[in-house]
């Protein structure tokens, strides 16, 4: 640990050491007001550095990091660094316009990322769920210290306003700051303390997420009656219409042109890093028309963040560029600045100083008891009504977001803007310890129970961290199975489902290379593949009746506009966020016996789980009369295998039966101590486990005696099981096999199976 401080403030000694060498040489061009970009440079590395220095040093204390950003741009502005070497401050940070027009770009910049990230963040299906609770906490959290901060710009004495003809600008302002919570520190302080999951920690997230919804409305509003310096009736009404137009339409249209836009990006696009450029630009799009419509930008890169958080398409590696961008740069530099503009020595005057601690007084008496009333309306009980409003009293990210505004447009002058910077530090440092210990003192409920269980277990979820399907299709039997079963995924999973249409024609020599073909989906192939796909899950929808879980709008199917080398087009899907696919072509298996080479290849080149699906003879057209056979071993493949037919099930409302079986390997070992308590026991109770997840009963059937393979048709026939289920792996050689049960199945079987293959 030592040596590790130690390395770090060897950094920061080299940091200053080149500021301290690069400003003596760009002095005197800014001096003559010309900008430096060597100074510029020397400016970013030093906020990047002592930004991720302190706020390391933050988040291991329990704090969040973007306090050690604005605390240490504080440490480098007029209040301690100004204070102590006002020369050599002046030096890396001069006053002159041209050089702070760089860096004030950046922060610009970095605001926008801020929020298109925060958007990003916004679960509205969360606020949804909790509308009622959340709003009553939100809104009431809102009004009183709405109300207060509105009245403390009213009464403020006119030496402290900048523009004492426009207070009542001025007094929204404020009276926005006091109100409005930062999303980012609430959630981050829930996810630390495992209480996400929790009731009382989704509704604290929920009445952030309202809290921030809201806030960046009025702000937007607020914004366009401060270009004009008084409240103008027609400027008011035009800014309201055309924020709700704006909202209306990004949350309609807007939303489909978005998704589309990083799909046909990310489908198409060969170059590197294709959907961070398209999020950017949507994100900029968005803000331009904000600002035509007369509002600020801030609200525009916020709805697009929420619209792009929603995109199906968007892949976690994809989400993760962006927050690195955001975190590594744009947050340091922005906040870092945020800390230079924050002068402490406005404190020293007592009426300043008052006016601060009236402040925080004022922002957090009036978040904390808004959130408390609006709790206990709600029907919670005391603990959880301080446990709320505790969560909701942390402004963070945005309250400093807010002020930056303000200072910008002339709302507020450099006291007031230090002031409410001061009231955001201490409030947001104030929260996590406060709210640990609220949610320290809540006893679980039985409900919370049984849901945090049931969530644990989509945690550690076989089919949970699959994002894509590529269904691979013909037109054949097989692949109608296969678009049913991608339909349910679609519908139950929300997974979206890409059709690659592939040609079914014989290729001859083409074949022992593997050179086969997709076809250019057309309307009479791909695309009704797509349609029978889309039915499919609208089916499902409908048997589920549960609209708000998934509708038809979250129903997302795409044909692959592309034909080329089947090896290729395999290899790119998965390159594309493609994770699962499968796989309904004929035939299955070869005339010489094993797979047909068109599978073999399609298997060997796609990098992800593969389901293939082959229908022999009729299945019927009611999804609940299919009769579901799923054989296990207590092997890992075996039970993901069974996971994969309860979510089919549960989505088609068939029945479904485990049969225990000896895998060849198993029944060779002579026994041990630790297999005479019936091993399918332990396998029955996984079972158990996964089909109370779905809220599924499952038939057991144990199988004692032949051949594994043979005693699974005898079963299948004996039942009439109309479909097999196997847990497959694949085994090592140039000819694709998955071990002797699948391929004395591939075959044997009289009816239809699918093979899921599990690393």
């Amino acid at each position: 640990m030592i040596l590790k401080d130690a390395r770090r403030w060897q950094v920061a000694v080299a940091v200053l050491f080149l500021f301290t060498a690069v400003t003596a040489s760009g002095a005197g061009a800014t001096q003559q007001g010309t900008p430096s970009e060597s100074l510029f440079l020397v400016q970013v590395i030093v906020l990047v550095v002592i930004g991720r220095l302190l706020g390391e040093f933050m988040v291991r204390i329990g704090q969040p990091s973007i306090m050690g950003q604005i605390i240490g741009g504080i440490l480098l502005g007029p209040s301690v660094f100004g204070a102590l070497w006002p020369d050599l401050q002046l030096q890396l940070f001069p006053t002159g316009e041209a050089q702070r027009s760089m860096t004030n770009a950046i922060a610009q910049l970095g605001i926008l990322f801020l929020l298109l990230l925060a958007g990003m963040e916004t679960d509205l299906g969360l606020a949804l769920r909790l509308r009622r609770a959340a709003f009553g906490v939100s809104l009431s959290g809102i009004l009183i210290p709405f109300a207060a901060g509105f009245a403390l710009g009213e009464l403020l004495p006119a030496w402290l306003l900048p523009h004492p003809e426009a207070r009542l600008v001025t007094a929204l302002f404020l009276g926005t700051a006091l109100s409005i919570s930062s999303v980012k520190i609430v959630a981050s302080v829930v996810r630390e303390m495992d209480f996400m999951r929790r009731n009382i920690g989704q509704l604290i997230v929920a009445s952030a997420i309202i809290d921030d919804t809201v806030g960046w409305v009025i702000i937007a509003v607020t914004f366009s009656l401060a270009g004009h310096g008084s409240v103008d009736p027609w400027i008011l009404t035009r800014s309201i219409v055309g924020t709700l137009a704006f909202m209306a339409f990004s949350f309609t249209i807007g939303r489909r042109i978005v998704f589309e836009i990083i799909r046909s990006t990310n489908d198409k696009f060969k170059s590197d890093l294709p959907v961070l450029s398209a999020i950017i630009a949507i994100m900029g799009t968005m803000a331009i028309i904000t600002s035509l419509i007369g509002v600020h930008t801030v609200l525009g890169a916020f709805v697009a963040g929420i619209l792009v958080g929603q995109s199906p398409i968007l892949t976690r590696q994809i989400d993760s560029q962006l927050r690195a961008l955001t975190t590594a740069l744009f947050m340091p530099v922005f906040f870092g600045l945020t800390g230079l503009e924050t002068d402490l020595g406005v404190l020293g005057d007592p009426a300043i100083l008052l006016l601060a601690l009236g402040l925080i007084l004022i922002a957090s008496i009036g978040k904390f008891g808004g959130a408390f009333a609006g709790a206990k309306f709600g029907g919670f009980t005391n603990s959880e009504a301080v446990a709320l409003g505790c969560g909701m009293n942390a402004r963070g990210s945005t309250e400093v977001i807010v002020a930056s505004i303000g200072l910008s447009v002339g709302v507020l002058d450099q006291r007031l803007f230090s002031i409410i910077v001061a009231m955001a530090v201490v409030t947001t440092m104030a929260m996590p310890p406060t709210l640990r210990w609220a949610l320290a003192r809540l006893p679980m409920r039985e409900d919370e129970r049984n849901r945090l269980a049931r969530q644990e277990f989509e945690q550690q979820s076989f089919l949970s961290k699959f994002e894509r399907i590529l269904l691979a299709v013909d037109s054949s039997a097989s692949s109608d199975l296969a678009t049913r079963i991608a339909g349910y995924f679609a519908a139950l999973r929300k997974m979206p489902i890409t059709v690659l249409h592939i040609n079914g024609q014989d290729h001859g020599a083409d074949r022992e290379a593997g050179a086969y073909q997709a076809r250019q989906p057309g309307r009479t192939d791909g695309t009704s593949l797509a349609e029978q796909v889309k039915e499919s899950a609208q089916r499902t929808v409908g048997r589920l009746n549960s609209p708000e879980d998934t509708s038809d709008g979250d129903v997302h199917i795409m044909t692959a506009a592309t034909s080329g080398d089947l090896k290729a087009l395999l290899a790119e899907g998965a390159e594309k966020g493609h994770d699962m696919l499968f796989v309904g072509i004929e035939p299955t298996a070869a005339p010489e016996g094993g797979f047909d080479k068109k599978i073999s290849v399609m298997s060997k080149s796609f990098k992800g789980t593969t389901a293939i699906c082959s229908q022999r003879g009729s299945l019927p057209d009611d999804d609940g009369k299919l009769r579901i056979l799923v054989p296990i071993s207590g092997t890992e493949r075996s039970t993901r295998a069974a996971e994969f037919a309860l979510v089919i099930a549960k989505a088609s409302g068939a029945k479904v039966a485990a049969l225990y079986i000896r895998e060849p390997q198993q029944a060779s070992l002579a026994p041990r101590v630790s297999d005479i308590a019936n091993p399918h026991l332990a396998a029955f109770r996984r079972i158990d486990e996964i089909a109370s997840y779905n809220d599924i009963s499952v038939e057991k059937i144990t199988e004692s005696s032949g051949a594994p393979d043979l005693s699974i048709l005898r079963q299948a026939r004996r039942s009439r099981f109309n479909l097999i289920i196997l847990g497959v792996s694949r085994r090592a050689g140039e000819t694709l096999s998955y071990g002797l049960i699948a391929d004395n199945l591939l075959e044997a079987a009289d009816r239809s199976f699918i093979l899921v293959e599990t690393e």
